[in-house]
């Protein structure tokens, strides 16, 4: 594997899960991995702290403790879902997690959709936290809301969506075409609908572009859809750590060995 030239990362070449752990608890101290390393999760649309259910014995057996939050609307807060439901009352979601569990020097993780809700969590406690890590994620720049992101065509497809349904809530978008069955019916029975409002929410940047070091992880089973590669594209530019992982848009799910290894390199 050229690690140097492309940090490219194969789920058939990745650690078992039982290897990662005795790997891990052997040298997690020397590779700069202790105990106190912690990982918040912002999840991806339409999900919950739920689908990272395998993650973390994995992470927890590399020293590394994962903080999965589910934010208000989804996953076991769904009876809490309303129109006014939006990205910032995400990102506060997850202020309330850092400010009631104490934590700080923590590394925050945006998968996807959770990319929108950390690049605003980064803007309000940029002290608190040691690293951004963007998993296949959006990120965007002041006054972008998922929506701008997505091109014009993209956008009025959501609209159009939303409004053939409920006129207020937007269904999930079909799991990766790689998940097993097994998996499949595990998310598609917890899966629910999200308030569109989330992604027509524009983010406030009140402190300009951060000065938090920022990783970005791009996984390239895109099957068709190309929007992460504008935001793995800037990573380059800016020169921030760029990784790509042959696995679908859900490695947590799919491919967790792989991502679990990925993520220790990246904290050390």
């Amino acid at each position: 594997m050229n690690v140097t030239r492309r940090n490219f990362v194969r789920g058939s070449a990745a650690l078992s899960a039982a290897t990662l752990g005795t790997a891990a608890s052997r040298d997690a101290s020397s590779a700069g991995v202790t105990p106190s390393t912690t990982i918040l999760v912002a999840h991806g649309a339409w999900s919950a702290g739920w689908v990272w259910k395998k993650m973390h014995p994995l992470m927890s057996a590399a020293g590394i403790r994962l903080v999965t939050p589910t934010y208000t609307g989804l996953g076991e807060r769904v009876h809490l879902a309303t129109r006014e439901v939006d990205l910032e009352t995400h990102a506060q979601d997850l202020l309330n997690v850092v400010k009631f569990e104490d934590l700080n020097g923590f590394v925050l993780l945006g998968h996807s959709y959770g990319g929108m809700v950390a690049t605003q969590l980064a803007d309000r406690i940029p002290e608190k936290i040691s690293r951004l890590v963007y998993l296949d994620a959006f990120v965007p720049q002041d006054g972008q809301s998922l929506l701008d992101l997505q091109g014009a065509d993209g956008a009025k497809a959501f609209r159009e969506r939303v409004q053939a349904g409920d006129g207020w809530r937007a269904q999930p978008n079909p799991a990766p075409a790689d998940t097993s069955a097994e998996d499949l019916a595990w998310i598609n029975e917890r899966r629910v609908a999200q308030p569109a409002k989330c992604f027509e929410t524009r983010v406030r940047l009140t402190r300009g572009d951060t000065k938090i070091p920022r990783t970005y992880i791009r996984c390239m089973r895109t099957y068709g859809n190309e929007v992460f590669a504008q935001f793995a594209a800037r990573a380059k530019r800016e020169g921030w750590p760029n990784h790509e992982m042959d696995a679908s848009h859900s490695p947590h799910v799919t491919a967790p060995e792989a991502l679990a290894t990925l993520l220790k390199r990246v904290l050390t």
